[in-house]
């Protein structure tokens, strides 16, 4: 039995025989893993002034809307961050009782920390001036919402906040666009002022 070669199969076979031989002295050096280069606007703001009781100022590249969901009031908003794929939900409620205010915060306090299944971590920051005081909370790990806030004068008007991506994330990735809303919020928070009805 004797075996014929075209005269094509053995230049590739010869080929194939040099390609492993050099190949092998190569040495591969994986490559670090890398993330997105963000580019950060400038920061500037304009005063979000609606038909409701308070003012802020919001970033010049964020949008605000009425809540679209069904059970909303009339005061609730949705504040789109549209280079980052996020938005701050907020909530705005009149106060009538001392125990409406109790009830209030134990629900916003309550909503934080259903997501104790999921975060690293709570940390807790007092908000405290003349004219408001609340609570900031951050929550580190990968759950659905990294910052969540409450404010209120204690006598007429509560606003709670909830910042969401739109976008499924994870927690390494989003770092610095989170730094850089969680100061925009700051901001706004510090810019409140309540108006009275």
């Amino acid at each position: 039995m004797s075996i014929k070669f075209s005269g094509r199969i053995v230049p590739v076979i010869l080929f194939l025989i040099m390609l492993a031989i050099g190949g092998c002295e190569q040495v591969y050096t994986p490559k670090p893993r890398g993330f997105q280069r963000i580019e950060f606007p400038e920061k500037a703001y304009k005063t979000f002034d609606p038909d409701c009781p308070f003012t802020a100022d919001i970033p010049v590249y964020a949008e605000a809307y009425p809540d679209s969901f069904k059970y909303a009031e009339k005061c609730w908003f949705n504040i789109q961050y549209l280079p980052f794929q996020a938005t701050l939900h907020l909530s705005y409620k009149p106060i009538r009782s001392r125990n409406e205010l109790f009830n209030l915060i134990e629900d916003s306090r309550t909503l934080v920390y259903k997501h104790t299944i999921k975060a690293d971590e709570i940390y807790e920051t007092l908000i405290g001036n003349k004219q408001l005081n609340g609570m900031l909370y951050n929550l580190s790990g990968n759950t659905a919402t990294n910052f969540q806030f409450y404010v209120t004068d204690s006598t007429r008007h509560f606003l709670r906040g909830s910042l969401y991506f739109n976008v499924k994330t994870n927690n390494d990735s989003i770092e610095p666009v989170l730094a850089f809303l969680e100061q925009d919020i700051v901001h706004m928070i510090e810019s409140l002022k309540w108006q009275n009805p």
